[in-house]
């Protein structure tokens, strides 16, 4: 898993595998009856985080709705070996998936100056990291730099800084990710799609930690 400082840093701002699509990847797929999920009910998304899908450099915290990055982590020895885990990449999903709907949640950041936040489908490849192929769409953070990301691509986001706390506005049947500026309660930027299947929330991390905040309503100036 050990990599030279350059690859690792050309790994993340990248992806091993651009544009790689979903199934043609050298990783193995997941079916459907391996995937014990909650669906999602209403626009009040709740979640939590799945273990199942942590790598083994991950560790989550307050009752699954937190994850932080342990440099050296876990030896994947020791872990649970399932094909619903993450094995060369510092990810992990949501317990729930989502198939309809407008939905919310936000995301506090601590001690963390490389991440990723969005959703991928429910079967996503565990070998690609989010961001890199065309069955994840999310908001990373690199270099005090904002990007959209998917299928490897990278597109600047006028998002200035890192703020502690950000969100995610999602709108299924629209195909609409949005990342939103909670102190103004305005979206930055939007991602336009269309998912095929059902998805859920995604994050990446490399260093410090994240927490999420789900349940929560739609802002007024975001309906």
């Amino acid at each position: 898993m050990a990599m030279s400082s350059g690859m690792a840093l050309f790994c993340r701002l990248t992806g091993r595998s651009l544009g790689t699509a979903l199934g043609h990847g050298r990783g193995k797929t997941l079916t459907a009856r391996r995937w014990y999920i909650t669906a999602s009910a209403g626009n009040n998304l709740q979640f939590k985080l799945d273990e199942r899908t942590a790598h083994s450099s991950l560790d989550l915290f307050k009752k699954d709705t937190g994850v932080i990055y342990r440099m050296l982590g876990v030896d994947p020895s020791l872990v649970q070996d399932t094909p619903l885990r993450f094995r060369d990449w510092a990810v992990v999903l949501a317990n729930t998936h989502i198939d309809s709907g407008r939905h919310y949640w936000e995301v506090t950041v601590k001690k963390s100056l490389e991440f990723r936040v969005g959703v991928a489908e429910v079967l996503t490849s565990r070998d690609e990291c989010v961001g890199t192929n065309s069955s994840s769409w999310v908001f990373a953070f690199v270099q005090r730099k904002w990007f959209a990301m998917t299928t490897g691509k990278q597109v600047p986001v006028p998002l200035v800084g890192k703020p502690d706390r950000v969100g995610l506005l999602l709108d299924y049947e629209a195909g609409r990710l949005s990342l939103v500026d909670t102190e103004k309660a305005e979206v930055v930027y939007t991602i336009r799609t269309q998912f095929r299947s059902p998805i859920c929330p995604a994050f990446a991390l490399w260093d410090g930690e994240l927490l999420t905040h789900s349940g929560l309503e739609i802002p007024p100036g975001l309906q």
